[in-house]
């Protein structure tokens, strides 16, 4: 039989006490193409199959509550035997319970394709292994390359080897080009493509990120320029990294910049993640406070992942709420993230805040921030960051789906509004 499952399971091993539902998951998994199941009845007696096997199974599904050795317990000895097989873990409990075990499985350095709650079914069944090969598809950068130093970084810098893609953000009742977001990709000639975080750690810890900052600056207010000039005005933002905003001159070097290309202020919009004031916090207040009287926007980004979320929204003059794709991505299947979602978005509407949701990757939490009232969003559904000379042609081919990503009539009481739908200002964001 052909499989058909995204990626090929050549084995399986099944393991829940109740024998029914053993019988049941693997006629589902015969019915997806694969042909060699093991079953066991709990995490002991599928620890001691594990040992006879010659080669792991290409797959678990493993049920968390069973006597004996429950599920937990069972992903928890896995890892401490280094066996790292892909897992499906089930059961009939609360989704919270579920969303904290697949999170202790990434905690640990596993492979997860999902937490599915039962009865299971096909459609679950493929939709995890779907997001899981979407997932490994996804282009990376060579963990096998050498280890980055300071000189080449540094170099790298000063040669514009690392430049700005950026990343478009839409208004999520229209569809339509709001803003983008510049990311900083390093094209070694070399290597390939060396991802942000090979980088950006040390930048950090050489001093090198006040040179790779203002790089991104000078590169996203030059383009923005250019846009500009073709009638195509977009608010751009870039990230802030904590350690320049302690530096006493930083605040004017970028205004400098901002008079030297002759942009206005409400064009850029500066991200700050949420720890970047906890070092000097008399110095940092100043210069964001100086930021919002030259006119810059202020986002706080990544909102929701630390612990002083309440406290920085209170001191500091944001203007956008950057809601974390931790609390975004499956929103629309997890009730925890959904209340959390609700809450963020329902607080910065009071406090006047643009909101932003990032790391949008399916249509259905793109509806579920559409109900919820979320203002911009962002993500792989979207698009990917890019050059920015593929932003035009991308375009282009966005306009064609502005359809499917408008709200459907009744969200929110009505249908977007054609007469809303521009790109030749910065809209909300």
């Amino acid at each position: 039989m052909a499989a058909k499952t995204p990626f090929p399971i050549e084995t399986l091993l099944v393991v829940d006490d109740s024998a029914l539902q053993r019988l049941h998951t693997v006629g589902l998994m015969r019915e997806l193409g694969v042909e060699i199941i093991y079953e066991a009845g709990d995490g002991h007696e599928a620890l001691a199959l594990l040992a006879l096997l010659r080669l792991p199974p290409s797959l678990l599904i493993i049920d968390l509550e069973m006597p004996g050795m429950d599920g937990v317990e069972l992903i928890q000895q896995l890892q401490a035997r280094g066996i790292n097989v892909p897992l499906i873990v089930a059961s009939s409990r609360e989704s919270a319970l579920l969303t904290s075990v697949e999170t202790m499985i990434v905690a640990l350095g596993m492979q997860v394709l999902g937490a599915l709650e039962k009865p299971l079914n096909e459609e679950k069944i493929l939709a995890a292994m779907c997001s899981f090969s979407n997932s490994r598809a996804s282009p990376k950068s060579n963990p096998d390359l050498p280890a980055v130093c300071e000189p080449e970084l540094a170099n790298a810098i000063r040669d514009r080897e690392i430049v700005a893609y950026y990343q478009p953000k839409v208004d999520m009742r229209s569809g339509m080009l709001k803003g983008v977001e510049a990311l900083a990709r390093w094209n070694h000639p070399e290597h390939g493509m060396i991802a942000p975080d090979r980088f950006i750690a040390l930048a950090e810890q050489t001093g090198l990120i006040h040179d790779l900052t203002f790089a991104m600056l000078e590169q996203a207010m030059a383009q923005a320029v250019i846009w500009n000039q073709r009638g195509f005005s977009l608010k751009v933002a870039v990230n802030l990294s904590p350690l320049s905003l302690d530096v006493p001159s930083f605040g004017k070097k970028v205004v400098d910049m901002l008079v030297q290309h002759a942009l206005p202020a409400e064009q850029i919009v500066l991200e700050i993640t949420e720890s970047s004031v906890a070092s000097n916090l008399g110095s940092t207040l100043g210069t964001l406070a100086r930021f919002r009287l030259k006119g810059f926007g202020l986002s706080i980004d990544d909102y929701g992942t630390g612990f002083s979320s309440m406290q920085q929204l209170a001191r500091i003059p944001f203007t956008e709420l950057k809601i974390d794709r931790a609390f975004v991505d499956g929103a629309h299947a997890r009730k925890n993230l959904r209340v959390i979602l609700q809450s963020a978005l329902d607080m910065a509407k009071r406090l006047e805040l643009v909101t932003v949701a990032e790391g949008i990757e399916a249509m259905e939490d793109w509806r579920l921030l559409q109900e919820s009232g979320c203002m911009i969003g962002q993500g792989y559904l979207i698009a990917k960051p890019m050059p920015a000379s593929e932003l035009p042609i991308w375009l282009k081919g966005h306009h064609r789906r502005l359809p499917e990503l408008r709200p459907l009539v009744g969200v929110n009481g009505d249908s977007a509004n054609p007469a809303d739908e521009t790109t030749s200002n910065g809209g909300n964001n």
